[in-house]
């Protein structure tokens, strides 16, 4: 397949953009980013499927679109039978020869909010997974369903204050932790999973190649900062995401064919939660006497991933 090399920055601002700025996201979200890359990532054609979310609306305000590529629509939680279908439909007359350009390199890649991917299509993606379709699954990752009001999901971590889990004299937020989507989908026997974050952009670009790469189903979850629910300036939108992967608030790391892990990213100077915590309005309810207990809690489940993740990469389990 014909990859994209790219070298630095200038080099990728320059190349051929098949993601249009006529868009209506929040000023600093982090998903035009996300999506940009991925699609600078590759010349191959692409066929994209979107679940409703931020991206999906904000992307298509009729009579405009952001798309510069074929690009699906359906529901909340069908993105990834969406795109599946189309790639089951692709194969089969590419095998027929009924195609215009039958040599055509074709990739298909499906973009979930957590909400959808987390939750409400959980069972769409997984039954996408377990079939073992030739496509890539990624979650853009803000923690909440931002498009329809900012409630918790099962991406919101423990202590962050949403408006379904708000923070109050009897309340200090969400209490249940964040699913561990990428075991899940490591699960599955996907070939490649990866946790990655637009802070580390040749790192993402890294691993959107290597997704699109390989041959069956994969996923990958990347932190998307949500600059209204998260309550943190429009300009600070990397600066956050620094502090999400130098505290290991969200450790980078793959996992190849269920059990091979690596690491993508060492801090070299690990950073408090306190640091992380602190930057977001979201989790200012903490810092006060009778939640300071939580940050502690945070930090230890912190630690005990961070270890986990190491021994795992040791293993290999």
């Amino acid at each position: 397949m014909a990859i994209t090399s790219i070298k630095n920055l200038k080099e990728f601002s320059t190349n051929n953009d098949r993601f249009e700025g006529a868009h209506t996201l929040c000023p600093g979200c982090a998903h035009s980013m996300i999506v940009r890359e991925l699609m600078n990532c590759t010349d191959d054609n692409l066929v994209i499927s979107s679940n409703t979310g931020c991206l999906e609306v904000s992307t298509a305000v009729y009579p405009f679109t952001s798309w510069d590529t074929s690009w699906i629509h359906v529901g909340f939680e069908n993105a990834a039978t969406s795109v599946t279908s189309a790639q089951i439909m692709h194969k089969v007359r590419k095998k027929k020869g009924t195609l215009k350009d039958n040599d055509a390199p074709v990739k298909f890649v499906a973009f979930g909010g957590d909400g959808s991917t987390y939750d409400i299509g959980f069972q769409w993606l997984s039954g996408a997974m377990e079939r073992g379709h030739d496509f890539t699954y990624i979650c853009l990752d803000n923690e909440n369903y931002a498009n329809t009001g900012g409630q918790r999901s099962s991406a919101t971590p423990i202590g962050a204050t949403t408006s379904t889990a708000q923070a109050g004299t009897h309340s200090y937020g969400k209490k249940e932790k964040k699913k561990d989507i990428v075991s899940i989908m490591a699960a599955h026997g996907s070939p490649y999973v990866a946790q990655l974050a637009p802070n580390k952009w040749k790192l993402m670009a890294k691993g959107f190649q290597k997704a699109l790469e390989t041959e069956g189903p994969c996923f990958i979850n990347t932190v998307s900062p949500c600059t209204t629910e998260w309550r943190f300036d429009a300009k600070d939108t990397i600066n956050i995401t620094d502090l999400a992967t130098d505290t290991l608030m969200f450790p980078l790391y793959e996992i190849i064919d269920s059990h091979e892990l690596n690491i993508l990213y060492r801090p070299k100077n690990v950073l408090k939660v306190e640091d992380y915590l602190g930057a977001q309005g979201r989790y200012k309810h903490l810092f006060k006497p009778q939640y300071k207990h939580i940050i502690t809690e945070i930090q230890n489940g912190i630690d005990e991933k961070w270890d986990l993740l190491q021994r795992r990469e040791e293993a290999r389990l």
